[in-house]
């Protein structure tokens, strides 16, 4: 419920108050009418406290400003005034009537006490009605003053990290206008600097008034982890300030064309922060030139606070340093150990002292120490923690490098925490972690890994508990939208130093089996030292000398790049394994296991583009690869492995030699095909219609034939009379493709008399091919032509409008050569869009006429006629009217944009749009006022989900469209329509492959799940989009579920 809304609620519900207290005033009499009408009262006053309370959960990040505050206190004062005044009444109309009936009835008819009250609650409401009307209304008042008010940013404070007098000091700092703009916080690892300063961040001084941001860097980003590379530096410095713009609003979406230019990210950084009051957390800092550059930004009036452990920062002469020592941390080192270990002060055993003096009183070890010894009130058992914690002092291991000794000493100090923290926990959990230091933890790490590594280490069904022991450790920190994990930056420096441990356990002490599974996991996620053990190991699996193995390593590899969080990710690491896989596919596909070639075929279909195929599969003409699959194929009742197998054979003849594709069409099943068009197997639809089209492009009119002899056309057209919307489409598409091709047979299955029983879609597509025999008139004369155009250039509205009708049926038929050659050279279409820009309502009447003129031509002319729209600004001009106040303008623009985009040549419109930025004004129009336009802008952007490329549907994500699609969702009851309609849409989309659309499926999912936390209406709507997911799903992605090989 938007403000609007609930404002609205708000005078709805005082208005029936004052309803209510006329029926208690009249009900006063009445003994056993009155009690009710109380309650109403008291109802009535409960939902308006609810409506308050949605109000400020709306505005949470703008009450800074006290006008918006103040209004929004209006509300809250008429409670307050209601409450007492509806107590007394309640009092008063309960009292008992077997003693007091004279009383009460006395005071009934009198009016007191209870008609004084019933006039001051009358009173009460009117007052607030008053003030409503007297201000227009709440809402607009409210919206008004928030229109203009810019976002406060906010960061989140630590839990159970106190405030200090070391949080006051910095805060006092800042307050000062004589103070330094930088503030760098220094002192030990896991002293406690960065939760410092995120209790500083978390309520900045008043004079930020664009609040706080924090940006963490980590050694990730320094010129030591780069190993001394400046340009491998600079683009991680470069993606970081990309990650900033964003966080601050500056940008949408990150930039990958611009992400490694660090000089230009800096003048970006420069435009952004111009005029800003902004508190700037740069967290563990490990380079000196990276707080220069922002402290040398100028013309705002931001201020940074920087942590860091490397004392080259320190030389920074503008800056102005606080260190946090071990004093500092006294004060506040037994409030943390209560916390995580979630006992009273009572309850704590008097060594505790002892314990936190061993600990140096640092928050990290405290923590990890309290979650270690939680709810436990023995003092022996502390006892013991403190004695074990100085034995692990000599087998933890240290840092292999690091600032000084005394860090060295203090970071010796952390990791033995962990390992008593270790020591603590299961021998299931010590492994699982241990285990983990194989991978790269400079960015979060999906859970499917995690439970990959676990799968080498230990039972599979153990795995959520194992993991959450860790978690509850502090050892790691899962996120709350998605199932990924991250660790503190002291925690991988731990694991880095046991690294070796885990590639020992994980690549050298495990089974083959386990080492096959895990090494493409590790080549995806681990670390770059790691990566290379493990493409060793993958291409040793791969090598063929144990099919076994190099069936499980396949299947891992299929994971691994299903659990992609993007389709950039998916790209990246897909060319990893194509380079592996590629050149030995010669040998896997001639092994002697039907299980190895099996999953061979899937992960060929997952992991090769189209590059791939042309490079690698010519050379298995010559290997009898066609004869092998085809036996297979043949004697295999698996439909996993028989759409798979399919699919390759197909594209051994898409990229083969002629004879190649004879044996292809000799061999493949068409029938069984055929079978699985059903509409009840759409799980199969989408394997089977990309062997059909590479089949129709490789044999053409030979391969067309077999299939209409096989009918396969009769299948195609059943799904369109009942099949999905999905299938539909699909089924749409092969039958053009059919037609275009071999042309339709002369018995075939569509007729014209059938052709209206279809939907519109296909009518539209088809009925060219079925109708083609139809006799076509005559071209018009020239001079016919030529005086319609002339009305259409008068200015008379009149004769332009018949001009317009006339010309129908000639633009009809420029699917002719000659009438489209004609038209093309014509004024026509230029007229066209000159009309369209007419700005007189009375006028719409010719724009929408104009509109649909266009959509014929655009249906029938082709792809030239696009190209004539596209030099006049036609698609503009169309989105602009779109964005009109006329509802039939609004739709005949769209309609017309809709046949365009669908028509030969709707790529080209989609690479314009993609230019003019016009993605960017429909995706903003989503969270327009107007309804009308919101519909039609919402009902283009899933045509355009559809039909886009891999670079518009990415642009898409990043203009946050599912996240404003989400929110029309809320507004309209949450049935989940819209959402489906755009996973559809990718259903749909035949720029994506398998893979790469069920990741983006994937990462929709994951936004609407963020989007929708603790909405009221997110089960029915994921309910839904599950359903739809898992729909198409079974084919697709069975086969390698849960067949994790040890």
């Amino acid at each position: 419920m938007d403000a609007l809304q609930v404002i609205s609620s708000a005078t709805q519900i005082v208005s029936g108050m004052v309803g209510a207290i006329s029926a208690l005033e009249q009900a006063s009499r009445n003994l056993d009418e009155a009690p009710k009408r109380v309650r109403s009262l008291e109802d009535f006053v409960c939902d308006l406290e609810n409506l308050t309370r949605r109000i400020k959960q709306k505005h949470a990040y703008k009450l800074h400003n006290p006008q918006l505050e103040y209004q929004i206190q209006s509300l809250n004062s008429l409670i307050e005034r209601l409450h007492p005044n509806i107590r007394k009444a309640r009092r008063i109309v309960s009292k008992s009537r077997a003693k007091n009936l004279a009383k009460v009835v006395w005071t009934s008819v009198a009016g007191d006490p209870l008609e004084k009250l019933v006039n001051s609650i009358r009173d009460d409401l009117n007052w607030w009605l008053e003030s409503q009307r007297l201000a227009g209304s709440v809402e607009k008042v409210i919206e008004s003053t928030a229109r203009t008010i810019p976002v406060r940013l906010k960061i989140k404070p630590e839990q159970g990290y106190p405030i200090s007098s070391k949080c006051n000091f910095v805060r006092t700092l800042l307050e000062q206008d004589s103070s330094h703009r930088v503030i760098l916080i220094v002192g030990l690892s896991g002293i406690g600097k960065s939760c410092l300063a995120r209790q500083v961040a978390a309520d900045p001084p008043m004079k930020f008034v664009d609040g706080a941001v924090e940006l963490g860097f980590g050694q990730w980003c320094s010129r030591a982890a780069c190993n001394e590379s400046k340009d491998k530096y600079q683009r991680r410095l470069a993606r970081k300030i990309c990650k900033f713009l964003v966080q601050i609003g500056f940008w949408k979406k990150i930039r990958d064309e611009n992400s490694g230019d660090l000089e230009y990210m800096c003048c970006l950084l420069q435009e952004a922060l111009h005029g800003k009051s902004i508190l700037i957390l740069l967290d563990d800092v490990w380079e000196q030139d990276i707080v220069e550059r922002f402290a040398k930004l100028y013309d705002n009036n931001c201020s940074y606070l920087v942590t860091t452990r490397n004392e080259a920062v320190y030389e920074i002469t503008e800056a102005q340093k606080v260190e946090l020592n071990k004093d500092d941390i006294k004060e506040i080192s037994k409030a943390i150990l209560l916390y995580h270990s979630h006992l009273s002060e009572e309850e704590v055993p008097g060594v505790a002292e002892s314990l936190l003096e061993r600990c140096g009183h640092h928050p990290l070890t405290v923590a990890v120490m309290g979650k270690a010894l939680r709810k436990e009130i023995r003092a022996e058992k502390w006892e013991k923690a403190i004695i074990n914690l100085s034995t692990y002092a000599t087998c933890a291991p240290g840092p292999v490098s690091y600032v000084n000794e005394k860090e060295a000493e203090n970071t010796l100090t952390i990791f033995r925490s962990f390992e008593f923290s270790l020591e603590a926990m299961p021998e299931d959990s010590r492994r699982l972690f241990i285990a983990l230091a194989a991978l790269s933890w400079a960015e979060p790490v999906p859970e499917a890994c995690l439970e990959s590594v676990w799968s080498v280490v230990g039972q599979d069904n153990l795995f959520p508990l194992v993991v959450c022991k860790l978690v509850e450790g502090s050892l790691l920190m899962k996120t709350d939208s998605f199932p990924l994990y991250q660790v503190h930056d002291m925690v991988s420096l731990y694991l880095d130093c046991r690294t070796h441990d885990s590639v020992k356990i994980l690549l050298s002490e495990s089974s083959p089996e386990r080492i096959a599974f895990i090494s493409p996991w590790l080549l995806t996620f681990g670390k770059e030292t790691v990566k290379q053990i493990a493409e060793q190991r993958t291409e040793f699996c791969l090598s063929g000398l144990e099919e076994k193995q190099a069936a499980i390593t396949l299947e891992a590899t299929i994971q691994a790049l299903m659990a992609s969080e993007s389709i950039s990710e998916l790209e990246a690491s897909r060319a990893s394994f194509s380079s592996i896989l590629g050149p030995r596919i010669e040998n896997l596909i001639s092994s002697n296991s039907q299980d190895l070639i099996a999953v061979t075929a899937e992960a060929v279909t997952i992991i090769f583009s189209k590059s791939d195929y042309q490079k690698y599969f010519p050379s298995l003409e010559t290997t009898g690869a066609v004869e092998k699959l085809a036996s297979i194929l043949e004697n295999c009742e698996d439909l996993i492995i028989q759409t798979n197998i399919s699919i390759v054979l197909a594209k051994l003849a898409e990229f083969g030699s002629l004879d190649t594709v004879d044996k292809v069409l000799q061999s493949i099943l068409i029938n069984q095909l055929a079978d699985l068009l059903s509409p009840n197997n759409e799980e199969w639809h989408e394997s089977v219609f990309t062997t059909l089209m590479s089949l129709i492009k490789a044999g053409k009119l030979n391969a067309i034939e077999r299939m209409y002899a096989l009918e396969i056309d009769k299948s195609l057209i059943k799904l369109l009379e009942s099949g999905s919307e999905v299938a539909q489409h699909h089924a749409i598409v092969t039958l053009k493709a059919f037609y275009e091709v071999g042309g339709p047979p002369a018995n075939g299955s569509l007729q014209p008399g059938n052709l209206n029983l279809l939907p519109w879609q296909a009518r539209l597509t088809l009925e060219r091919f079925v109708l083609s025999d139809i006799s076509i008139p005559l071209a018009p004369k020239p001079q016919t032509f030529e005086y319609l155009i002339h009305k259409l250039l008068d200015h008379d509205i009149k004769q332009v409008l018949e001009a317009m009708q006339d010309l129908i049926p000639i633009v009809e038929k420029a699917g002719d050569s000659m009438i489209r050659k004609m038209i093309l050279q014509s004024p026509l279409i230029k007229r066209l869009s000159e009309l369209l820009q007419y700005g007189h309502s009375e006028q719409n009447t010719i724009r929408s006429e104009s509109a649909f003129l266009l959509t014929k031509l655009a249906c029938s002319g082709g792809e030239p006629c696009i190209k004539k729209f596209l030099e006049h600004d036609i698609i503009p001009e169309l989105v602009k009217l779109m964005h009109c106040n006329a509802p039939e303008l609004q739709d005949s623009s769209y309609t017309a944009l809709h046949q365009m985009l669908f028509g030969n040549g709707g790529v080209l419109i989609i690479n314009q749009m993609l230019q003019m930025g016009l993605i960017e004004r429909l995706a903003h129009s989503l969270e327009g006022k107007s309804m009308k336009t919101r519909e039609v802008n919402m009902h283009c952007i899933l045509d355009i989900v559809e039909l886009g490329s891999k670079a518009c549907l990415e642009r898409m994500l990043s203009l946050q469209v599912v996240e404003k699609l989400v929110r029309i969702e809320k507004a309209n009851g949450g049935s989940g329509e819209t959402l489906v309609g755009f996973l559809r849409g990718i259903d749909k989309c035949k720029h994506l492959l398998t893979a790469e659309r069920r990741v983006m499926k994937q990462q929709v999912v994951r936004k609407v799940r963020a989007a929708l936390k603790g909405h009221k209406f997110g089960v029915q709507i994921l309910a839904a989009l599950d359903a739809c997911v898992t729909e198409g799903s079974k084919g697709a992605g069975s086969s390698s579920t849960g067949r994790q090989r040890k």
